[in-house]
């Protein structure tokens, strides 16, 4: 084991399941990423690796590599940088909770908007405006609403019986 994985290792505030770190390297390999992609995206903090050696080395956590991951998939599909990053710094904002959104959350790219599936709702990331609603909620709504409607007078549908003279004809 190297010096630097072993310092990695030390450090408890990455946690056991992050105790495999990843170099660079590592990481244009198995996610198809350039190196200067890589590293533009840790020095401008759109994913910064959790841990950075004494000879400046990046070391990407399995969560950083999610991250990168969902990151890539956003750019592959036409959301731009700056996009990535707004969604990034709304969701921040509006899910304080989530750390990291890129590996926190599950995002899905429609052209240049990202929208975010978090406990049972969909929205977008940037606006916090909802994108999806529950047909069977809907379905409530309408049954509420006819429920609440004045039952129409049936009188004037009923016709008036004939006469009894006219009944008895036969």
């Amino acid at each position: 084991m190297t010096a630097d994985r072993r310092a990695a290792d030390s450090r408890s505030e990455l946690g056991d399941e992050r105790r495999e770190l990843f170099r660079s390297g590592e990481v244009t390999q198995l996610l198809g990423l350039s190196r200067r992609q890589l590293h533009y995206w840790a020095r401008t903090g759109l994913v910064r690796p959790s841990l950075v050696t004494r000879g400046g080395h990046h070391r990407y956590s399995f969560q950083d590599l999610v991250a990168l991951k969902a990151a890539k998939r956003l750019i592959d599909a036409g959301v731009s940088v700056q996009g990535i990053r707004k969604s990034i710094e709304a969701l921040q904002s509006t899910l304080p909770n989530v750390r990291r959104p890129l590996a926190e959350l599950v995002l899905v790219a429609t052209g240049d908007v990202v929208l975010v599936l978090h406990d049972g709702a969909a929205f977008e990331a940037a606006t916090g405006q909802e994108w999806v609603f529950e047909v069977a909620q809907l379905k409530r709504e309408i049954d509420a609403w006819r429920g609440r409607r004045r039952a129409p007078d049936r009188s004037a549908a009923v016709r008036p019986r004939p006469p009894a003279a006219a009944r008895n004809t036969a």
